[in-house]
């Protein structure tokens, strides 16, 4: 971007240009940080609906008895996954994408786990209008469609930023800075996230998820303060 001395209708306009796509970097990290938080409101929810029980019979009379809670988190599960989107729009409008000092594929895999994540919650609000404390009732096979749908895509959602967050770690490290710094971190965070598939490493999935969450918070408040984008200039950007 020229300086000021370089004062003209062209040089004006590109100083223009980079003005609103550096407020897109700004916003991008609010919406980064702000699905950390609607997401942490969904797990406490989740599980003081107490929802994860051994049959799908048993959980559908847990949501009964907590529906507004499960509703809850269901609804903050959708709004994460809107958050995520709309944090992934504004990345695309970053003039660091636009220059290509990064790649795509962060900013498109994030929108896509966006996506998932907020219809595995229309899934889970689903299940909670339509839960019965009945322990007589019959299961319907739609009811079982529509759980293995928001268990599938809630995994799929999940695993899908973590390979964002993998393909980050590289351009981190290539930046320097504080970036290289945090680089190995997101490496790991993106390749365990990868572990959800796995049911013999359940007890590492919350440990996971915490990590996740900080990696939202701390790459978001990056961004959202204008640091990364610093970082990016100092190498030519």
């Amino acid at each position: 971007m020229n300086g000021p001395r370089d004062a003209g209708p062209q040089s004006a306009h590109e100083q223009e240009t980079a003005v609103s796509i550096d407020l897109a970097a700004r916003r991008a990290g609010l919406f980064l940080i702000a699905t950390a938080v609607v997401s942490v409101l969904m797990v406490f929810a989740r599980v003081a609906a107490n929802a994860d029980q051994p049959t799908l019979l048993e959980s559908l009379g847990a949501i009964a008895q907590n529906r507004a809670i499960y509703a809850g988190s269901a609804t903050a599960r959708i709004l994460s996954g809107i958050t995520l989107l709309v944090g992934a729009w504004f990345l695309l409008r970053t003039w660091i994408i636009h220059r290509r000092l990064a790649t795509l594929l962060v900013p498109y895999l994030l929108a896509i786990s966006g996506v998932v994540t907020a219809f595995s919650g229309i899934c889970a609000l689903v299940l909670a209008s339509s839960a019965s404390a009945d322990p007589n009732i019959t299961v319907t096979g739609s009811i079982e469609a529509i759980n293995v749908l928001r268990w599938l895509t809630g995994k799929i959602g999940f695993a899908i930023a973590g390979l964002a967050i993998l393909v980050a770690a590289r351009y981190q490290w290539k930046v320097g800075g504080t970036l290289r710094k945090i680089a190995p971190a997101s490496a790991v965070t993106g390749l365990v996230m990868q572990f959800i598939w796995m049911d013999a490493v359940t007890i590492m999935h919350p440990i996971v998820g915490v990590a996740f969450m900080a990696w939202l918070l701390v790459v978001g408040a990056m961004l959202a303060t204008g640091k990364t984008e610093r970082h990016f200039r100092s190498m030519g950007g």
